[in-house]
């Protein structure tokens, strides 16, 4: 005889609630790896545009530092 078959002779089943829980548990799960999929692939896609602007983008010119006025100074 096969172990897993013998194994799974003796297996309880589960009650009504604890399938209930399982299936409960087991849409939560997908509903909570579709969303991170979904997530992962935007941000995906926003870094793909970010990176792409960024190449296109013409750098401006570094601006000369603005020349501090002097204070008043005690007579």
């Amino acid at each position: 005889m096969n172990k897993s078959v013998a194994n799974d002779m003796f297996k309880a089943k589960p009650t009504r609630t604890e399938s209930k829980d399982d299936n409960t548990s087991r849409a939560a799960k997908a509903i909570i790896n579709d969303e991170a999929a979904k997530r992962a692939a935007k941000t995906e896609r926003l870094r793909l545009a970010r990176l792409a602007q960024e190449a296109v983008a013409v750098p401006d010119k570094p601006k000369a530092p603005k020349a501090r006025a002097k204070k008043a100074g005690k007579a």
